[in-house]
């Protein structure tokens, strides 16, 4: 420190702050030899606090308000130092400014899976993260605990602790709040709360305090998403049967519109054949789930309709197959283009792309290779 510096400290005689900054929580008030003239003023603006400290003892703390600084006013420190009669100009003591507003600039996450147990889903790991705000609400606690002897204490000093504290209680608020899985998305401000309780709870010793406490998110891994999601699939289509039987009825129509496909000549037919049979059993599946107990709601398919198939897998003859079931056959990869297959007013058995009715359900694609 220069000359001119020290004779400007004993010349001041206003001790306060002006805070330009967002991020400084404690600011200790810089003077030549910790030097304060006898009668000087305080000026404690809202939102700060002052605390005097002597010796590495915290002596006074002023709240807002401007003071004089004599022996009246620093009754503790005025005890520590024995002025009976009023003290010397200068006397020493170190002066902390302690903000005392509220900081919501803190972010968290949690950096690994946290494993908790839900009443529906069981064992599943989650993920989380948000925001907080703190605030100082007992200064001498603070600077005891945590800024100590800094002349200059930020937030970014304390967020990594503070962070590491909110992660350690995630686990106990998500597993002990109760709350399936499935509902949580509509009470993150319930667990929040219960979380905030808690780490107050834990942080009172160090004179901070969770104003605010945000979970903005909290998700789950990849896999046990696209599992959910297939779950809601299957609630919104609803009735299996009736959708495999509108599916087979789709694959149909598309290959009879494919004319050039690897059944050849013929293939249009047999799908356009196949494509009515799996709509009127659709419709008549619907009419009879309309009226259980009586008749089927229309009549019978008309005479000389498309022939049931029959089937020859390893050595067994199963079936016979409507159009929907061969198309379940397809996808369950019992029916590929080499399996025999067998109808009404064939002569024998055939492979199944040689037969125009089945082999609408391969869809296009090269005819075979010459022997």
């Amino acid at each position: 420190m220069s000359i001119w510096d020290k004779l400007r400290g004993e010349l001041v005689d206003i001790v306060e702050w002006l805070d330009d900054s967002r991020d400084v929580m404690v600011w200790r008030f810089p003077r030549y030899q910790n030097e304060i003239k006898n009668g000087a003023k305080l000026v404690v603006r809202e939102s700060q606090t002052a605390v005097f400290v002597d010796e590495g003892r915290i002596a006074d703390v002023f709240k807002p308000g401007t003071y004089d600084l004599a022996t009246k006013n620093l009754p503790i420190l005025g005890t520590l130092k024995g002025w009976k009669y009023g003290f010397e100009s200068p006397f020493k003591a170190e002066v902390y400014f302690v903000n005392t507003r509220l900081f919501p600039e803190f972010k968290w996450g949690t950096q690994n899976p946290v494993i908790v147990r839900d009443p529906e889903l069981g064992p599943v790991r989650l993920r989380a993260f948000g925001s907080y705000a703190v605030r100082v609400v007992d200064p001498a606690a603070f600077l005891r605990e945590l800024a100590g002897t800094d002349a200059m204490f930020k937030t970014e000093e304390v967020a990594e602790f503070l962070r590491n504290v909110v992660v350690g209680r995630m686990s106990n608020a998500l597993g002990s709040s109760g709350i399936a899985l499935l509902d949580l998305a509509g009470k993150l401000d319930l667990v929040g709360a219960r979380l905030g309780d808690a780490l107050n709870a834990e942080c009172k010793t160090m004179g901070v305090e969770f104003a605010k406490f945000v979970v903005e998110n909290v998700s789950l891994p990849p896999e046990v998403e696209q599992a959910l999601d297939k779950r809601s699939q299957m609630g919104v289509l609803g009735d299996l049967g009736r959708y495999t039987q509108f599916q087979a009825a789709n694959a149909l129509e598309a290959a009879a519109k494919n004319p050039g496909g690897a059944a050849g000549a013929g293939m249009g037919l047999g799908a356009g054949v196949a494509l009515g049979q799996a709509m009127a059993q659709g419709l008549a599946a619907g009419s009879a789930g309309g009226h259980a107990g009586g008749n089927a709601g229309g009549p019978p398919p008309l005479p000389g309709g498309a022939a049931a198939v029959w089937l020859g897998v390893g050595g067994q003859r199963l079936g016979p197959f409507d159009a929907a079931g061969l198309a379940r056959e397809v996808a369950a990869g019992r029916l590929v283009p080499d399996t025999l297959c067998w109808h009404e007013g064939m002569a024998a058995w055939s492979a199944a792309r040689t037969v125009p009715a089945v082999a609408a359900l391969f869809g296009a694609g090269p005819p075979p290779l010459p022997q």
